[in-house]
């Protein structure tokens, strides 16, 4: 083990896995993968994947496979189903770690590694049951490999050949050709532009296809064979193209919609990318190049962002992998700026104070007491949240914020970094334990209970406007998603009995204007954790943010 990965590993493991069952599985795209996981549990059914018992075509098998088998060992909860997205985030760490040691040193790589560690974005993503953190993990190990194979000279490429398809055949089967596509995209340029001899032979190249091709190809030929051509040209064709080229699973978003998005992922750390300036203007001055590693890294993180750029279909969780290449590249300014060098005598020389760390740092610590601040506020809205742990995490936050300027200000602001990774740690700790339920108190759990207790038969149960993805993950039962009024009453008028769960103010507008007459059954308060918005941090009201949710039965 090399002496930068065990404090690594630590922090990984804090930032990805502390109550990493904490908060319900959120009515968003993490219920599909929680319940498909859970349902090819219960029919056994380990080839098509089957959400709401109907098959679910959308994306490809691998992270539905991972999290079944995890629920064969610990059951389908929460953490169970969050746990491959963690480890890739742990993975993602520990490779990026390793590249930085690899191009730079093993400062660079350690605060690359901590920088990943402790990113918002990384954070968020790393702790919902989704395939993107998986997908970036497999993007990014497999260019770096492609890359270390084909530019450095290795004694034996062939591994790094072997390593770089079996992630590129992971990553076809997690999330489909944009696994393949995403790592061509930048280590074909990168070749073009360093023209270096690759030191690999043809039986290494035929090697690597045919890893990639068995690890990525038999499950889509099963699925071909089962389900026909249609289901190629509709994954294909329906799901990838349609999704990059149309507005059909997205909204239209500007250009520039990725640019925030960046940014708001690197945080806490966007603001210590003023150390960049300096560089930047040299060179635009002419009066500094770009090093191969650096344009390498540049062109890693520049060209996947304008690919998704380009598309119509725009999602924040879509340009995930371009965060390690930016940190590898912030992490390097970092050290330039703050690590002590040796003269020909042998004698040490500490940097002159570096201004860019320094702001950075002091912006990054009012980040945190900001952050704190809006914790505290918002916690009259945290109704599954005991609030001292709201409490005490808003003022750990703003103790790590404080922390971080002390050390800005003091004769030790070249540990400023090391004061923001920590504070950082301790923020997202703090965010898992005062702003996210524990299992049992989330509200869709206890409106799960409630439908079981109330359904007697085999009465159907509709969701109206809430609980639309993850009450059937709850309930172990098929819903129906009720997509507007006239859908809502046609399933509460007929025959036999019916269960509806929706807001309040939505059985109101029922009644009130299609004639329908409810039996009320249970009222419960509720707060969409997961959909949670600035305004709502910034001026909390209970009146306008907390729903009441309703049980309820058309007769």
């Amino acid at each position: 083990m090399h002496r930068i990965t065990l404090p690594l590993v630590l922090l990984a493991a804090l930032t990805f896995f502390a109550g990493l069952g904490r908060g319900a599985i959120t009515d968003s795209d993490e219920a599909f993968y929680a319940e498909s996981a859970r349902e090819m549990v219960v029919s056994g059914d380990w080839i098509t994947p089957y959400y709401n018992y109907e098959p679910r075509f959308q994306k490809p098998v691998l992270y539905y496979w991972v999290t079944a088998a995890t629920y064969l060992i610990f059951g389908a909860t929460e953490m169970a189903a969050r746990w491959w997205a963690a480890m890739a985030g742990f993975g993602l760490v520990l490779v990026t770690a390793a590249c930085g040691r690899r191009w730079y040193d093993e400062s660079t790589g350690l605060l690359a590694g901590a920088i990943v560690a402790t990113t918002f974005g990384y954070f968020s993503i790393g702790r919902m049951a989704l395939p993107d953190l998986p997908l970036t993990f497999c993007i990014t190990l497999a260019i770096w490999a492609a890359l270390v194979a084909t530019l450095e000279q290795e004694r034996s490429p062939r591994k790094w050949v072997l390593l770089a398809a079996l992630a590129l055949g992971l990553g076809a089967l997690t999330k489909g050709p944009v696994g393949l596509i995403i790592p061509a995209l930048v280590i074909v340029p990168v070749l073009l532009i360093e023209r270096r001899s690759i030191a690999l032979t043809p039986s290494d190249i035929v090697l690597g296809f045919f890893v990639l091709v068995a690890v990525a190809v038999p499950w889509y030929i099963v699925m071909w064979i089962r389900h026909g051509s249609d289901y190629l040209q509709g994954f294909f064709v329906g799901d990838n193209l349609a999704r990059f080229a149309t507005d059909r699973f997205n909204d239209p978003r500007p250009w520039w919609f990725y640019l925030p998005v960046v940014a708001g992922g690197l945080l806490p750390w966007t603001p210590l990318a003023l150390v960049w300036l300096g560089p930047v203007t040299q060179f635009l001055r002419r009066r500094r190049d770009v090093g191969t590693i650096d344009l390498r890294l540049l062109m890693w993180a520049a060209l996947p962002l304008a690919f998704y750029t380009v598309s119509v279909g725009k999602q924040p969780r879509y340009v995930l992998p371009v965060l390690p290449p930016l940190a590898l590249l912030l992490a390097s300014s970092l050290v330039e700026r703050t690590q002590e060098w040796r003269g020909l005598d042998g004698t040490r020389s500490r940097p002159r104070r570096a201004t860019p760390v320094v702001v950075g740092s002091h912006l990054s610590g009012v980040f945190f007491l900001a952050l704190g601040g809006l914790l505290y506020r918002a916690q009259p809205l945290l109704i599954n949240v005991r609030p001292a742990y709201t409490i005490g995490a808003a003022i750990a936050i703003a103790a790590g914020g404080l922390l971080v300027i002390a050390v800005a200000l003091s004769k030790a602001w070249r540990a400023a970094p090391a004061m923001v990774a920590l504070a950082a740690a301790l923020t997202l700790v703090a965010i898992q334990y005062g702003a996210l339920s524990r299992g049992g108190d989330d509200t869709v759990r206890q409106m799960a209970y409630l439908v079981q207790q109330q359904r007697t038969g085999v009465e159907p149960v509709g969701t109206y406007g809430v609980f639309v993805r993850n009450l059937v993950f709850y309930a172990e039962m098929k819903t129906t998603d009720l997509i507007n009024d006239q859908h809502a009453r046609d399933f509460l008028i007929q025959p036999g009995r019916a269960l509806i769960v929706a807001p309040a103010d939505v059985l109101d507008r029922l009644e009130r204007e299609r004639g329908l007459r409810l039996h009320r059954i249970a009222e419960l308060p509720y707060f969409n954790e997961a959909g949670i918005r600035v305004r709502t941090l910034l001026w909390p009201d209970r009146a306008r943010d907390l729903a009441r949710v309703v049980l309820a039965a058309n007769r």
